[in-house]
């Protein structure tokens, strides 16, 4: 009745990932248990879990994310302290124990840690940048992130319930077949990431379809803030790769469970072609992630800077170009596989030139800086980290796509230290500094400067003492994925490598105090005009945090920074230049549970799959069409908030901007 589905399942004879399953365990139900005797869970039901508001959206994106980068950071921290133990030793974690580990980092960190952050600092900002109420469709936006929650909740099930994968984060056959790896872990992959990556591509058609079809009056596409089009940039890739994805994985499914021999060794299957595919989706991901991530640093330093942001058209251009080149390089990931010189130098010299529009835009942030008043925020640090790292990782990328050197390099440290280099130093500063720079538009109050720069400092000497090291030791020779190694000159590095995780952990440590200090200390931190850094596009002239409905009235853009025109005009006056306008009633998409109960039903579906549990899987796929029927036979699918309600706080907020600049010296 529960096919595969035994005793044996559960890891008795593992302390390490029983005691971290009972931990966590504990740790919701104890939350779950504290929630409702506080009387929270009709509010969250209402307000969050049921909402297609982008913004709590959003929110929800990052607050899965940060909980996913604590989850993949312990792997991280779990498989350095084996490789300083490791030395003429069995370390603390056995090979099957640490194959998984080093799987489960990779995947929760790319799919389900990074992609989630960024797509949810997209969800949160964009509308309000384009000066819009919401996302094109809003009840897919909460479809999409229910189905990735829904991944993530599959992958972490695995700690506990069977196994995870042990091929790595992309699983390569024939490894990945079910001849050599018989056991539930490759399902567990290929289950949670065919369900979230359907929920990623969801969100790519509702983000391409709100940008090219739903903006503010006079806002042009080359009126649009630089997010925006790097937004625009990263959904359009999303929108091109995720099928590559989902078909690859589909095969692989097939493969395993019904006998076909897409990427087997024998009956005319390919297993290279796996890894054609594979990459054709997963450099892609890589400009996904960190295109996105180029828009908040556009955001960032120009603020900071007090001026403009350098030449838009040529960070416009840049940002296309990386588009278009990012789908045009992803044979440089397997050089070694023999595809012939010409192939080879095709797609070095490709991986060269996508070097040229990332140095555009490296310059034009620094010319941005240059004889502007630079303030150095936690936001401005993130920023300026980044071009330092991001840079280097650019250099060894640019080594790397030497097929040369790539056959010498291929499958050591130097490239897992590269790799690193690009998406720390490029994605995870840029979401931290995304988090940092719109926090008090999203809750109504700034998050502690102080902790904010020394949790920075941590991270980013962190990341140079961990990495530099496996630089080193991966030009002397040291592959990945070692459980174990008996060179002794490989040692001291390793340790080396410890201590900079033991850094990193420190900033982790000081973003949640961070936090922890902020929200006590939130009277004193308030916003209340609803733009505490001097910004300079549409997302500072609403309250903080906006409301439903983001502006009583739809702004009219005249220029590139239409909210920065008007507020010179007034602080040139002393006064509000905007007259009162005229309130209507607005109408906004009803909350529906349509994405919670959908992902509900895809975990059930999913973990019957991989554990062969048929009639259950019947009944989880019923159930969702059951779903999405009585979410298209609904009568009701708007509310409309009155024109009182729309005026009472519209006004607050001009009256909150007018006392400011009553307060501030005329300019």
């Amino acid at each position: 009745m529960l096919g595969k589905l035994t005793w044996q399942a559960i890891p008795f004879d593992q302390p390490i990932p029983l005691a971290a399953g009972a931990f966590v365990v504990l740790v919701i139900v104890g939350g779950l248990i504290w929630l409702a005797a506080k009387g929270y869970i009709p509010y969250l039901w209402r307000e969050w879990i049921t909402s297609v508001d982008h913004k709590r959206i959003g929110i929800m994106y990052c607050l899965l994310a940060a909980v996913m980068l604590v989850r993949g950071f312990i792997d991280a921290l779990m498989m350095r302290s084996q490789q300083a133990l490791a030395f003429h030793a069995a370390g603390y974690l056995p090979p099957e124990h640490y194959d998984q580990i080093f799987s489960a980092h990779g995947t929760i960190m790319i799919f389900f840690m990074a992609m989630p952050f960024v797509i949810g600092l997209m969800n949160f900002a964009m509308p309000l940048q384009l000066g819009v109420r919401d996302v094109a469709f809003p009840t897919l936006n909460s479809v999409s992130f229910w189905l990735t929650a829904a991944g993530a909740l599959l992958v972490n099930v695995s700690l506990v319930v069977g196994e995870f994968a042990r091929t790595g984060w992309l699983p390569y056959p024939p490894l990945s077949e079910l001849a050599y790896s018989p056991g539930v872990g490759v399902d567990y992959y290929l289950w949670a990431l065919q369900i979230s990556g359907i929920g990623t591509l969801m969100t790519g058609i509702n983000f391409v379809t709100t940008i090219l079809k739903i903006r503010a009056p006079g806002m042009s596409y080359m009126r649009m803030p630089i997010f925006c089009w790097t937004t625009l940039a990263s959904n359009l890739v999303i929108v091109a790769a995720f099928p590559i994805l989902t078909a690859t994985l589909a095969m692989l499914l097939l493969d395993r469970y019904v006998g076909f021999h897409f990427f087997t060794n024998e009956a005319g299957g390919n297993a290279m072609m796996f890894q054609n595919l594979i990459w054709a989706w997963g450099h892609p991901e890589v400009y996904i992630l960190v295109l996105p991530a180029f828009g908040i640093f556009s955001e960032v330093v120009s603020t900071f800077s007090g001026k403009p942001l350098f030449d838009r058209r040529s960070m416009i251009v840049a940002t296309l170009g990386i588009c278009i080149l990012s789908l045009c390089v992803w044979l440089h990931h397997f050089f070694t596989m023999g595809a012939g010189g010409d192939v080879n130098a095709v797609f070095g010299i490709a991986s060269m030139i996508i070097a040229v529009p990332t140095g555009v835009k490296i310059y034009n942030w620094l010319f941005t800086m240059y004889g502007g008043r630079v303030r150095f925020s936690s936001a401005m640090l993130w920023s300026i980290g980044f071009m330092v790292t991001f840079v280097i990782g650019g250099m060894t990328g640019v080594l790397l796509a030497s097929p040369a050197a790539d056959f010498v390099l291929h499958n050591s440290l130097f490239l897992v230290a590269h790799f690193h280099n690009v998406i720390i130093g490029g994605v995870v500063f840029g979401v931290f500094a995304g988090y940092t720079y719109w926090f008090p538009k999203a809750f109504g109050f700034v998050l502690d400067e102080r902790l904010g720069k020394a949790a920075f400092w941590c991270w980013f000497v962190g990341f140079y003492v961990t990495f530099m090291p496996l630089y080193v030791v991966g030009l002397e020779g040291m592959t990945r994925r070692m459980q174990r190694y008996d060179r002794p000159e490989w040692y001291p590095w390793m340790l080396i490598a410890e201590v900079g995780v033991l850094i990193i952990l420190c900033g982790i440590a000081l973003q949640v105090a961070q936090l922890w200090v902020s929200i006590r200390g939130r009277a004193r931190r308030r916003d209340l005009t609803g733009d505490p850094w001097d910004g300079r596009s549409l997302e500072w002239s609403t309250t903080s945090p906006p409301p439903e409905f983001n502006f009583a009235v739809l702004p009219n853009v005249t220029s590139d920074e239409p909210y920065w025109s008007v507020k010179l005009q007034a602080r040139a006056r002393g006064q509000l230049v905007t007259p009162e306008p005229e309130y209507t009633p607005i109408e906004m998409p009803r909350n529906s549970p349509t994405g919670f109960v959908t992902a509900f039903f895809a975990v059930i579906t999913g973990f019957s799959l991989i554990w062969h549990i048929w009639w259950l899987v019947i009944l989880g796929l019923i159930g969702a069409y059951v779903t999405f029927v009585a979410f298209a036979w609904r009568d009701h699918t708007e509310i409309e908030i009155p024109a009182e309600e729309v005026a009472r706080l519209d006004r607050a907020n001009r009256a909150a901007r007018a006392a400011a600049l009553r307060e501030a010296p005329v300019q």
